[in-house]
């Protein structure tokens, strides 16, 4: 049986050129493009809301390296799914990988606070970095970072926008 949180893993392996892959699918939440490897998920990015963005156009548009993704995509919006199984490759600095493996760990159904998660992490202090890496987070929905909301209980952000 697979860990359904392995940790997060790099791309930075230069001895390998990889081909990048994009597909775009439809969501309840907009539409949502998909990015990575045969291998692993790298970006998902809002197609809506206050920030529509993507990669590079010389990336390969196939649906079949993310037929995984799409599958759990669709029984999470649709209830069925609470965990994501999936090999992921974001990349991110140290300390980001750190905040993005906790995000993880926040239950479906749950929220926690940008200083909690902080306390949690070892620094009592580290609220305001603690949410620039969950802002940063590339893979939105996959790495629960909307489980996140403010010490007061208000929803402070969210990349794709508040009303998603």
């Amino acid at each position: 049986m697979s860990n359904p949180n392995p940790e997060l893993t790099g791309m930075n392996n230069p001895t390998k050129p990889k081909v990048m892959y994009r597909h775009e699918m439809p969501s309840p939440i907009g539409p949502l493009l998909l990015v990575g490897t045969d291998r692993s998920l790298t970006n998902i990015y809002f197609q809506s809301g206050p920030h529509p963005a993507g990669p590079p156009t010389d990336y390969v548009d196939s649906q079949g390296p993310f037929a995984r993704v799409i599958r759990q995509l669709d029984e999470y919006f649709a209830g069925r799914r609470r965990e994501f199984d999936l090999p992921l490759a974001p990349s991110g600095t140290a300390f980001q990988h750190k905040v993005w493996n906790a995000l993880r760990g926040i239950a479906y159904g749950r929220t926690t606070s940008y200083g909690r998660l902080a306390r949690d992490l070892g620094d009592s202090n580290g609220a305001r970095a603690v949410g620039l890496a969950n802002g940063s987070n590339p893979l939105p929905v996959v790495i629960p970072c909307h489980r996140v909301i403010g010490a007061d209980g208000s929803l402070t952000g969210f990349g794709g926008g508040l009303d998603i």
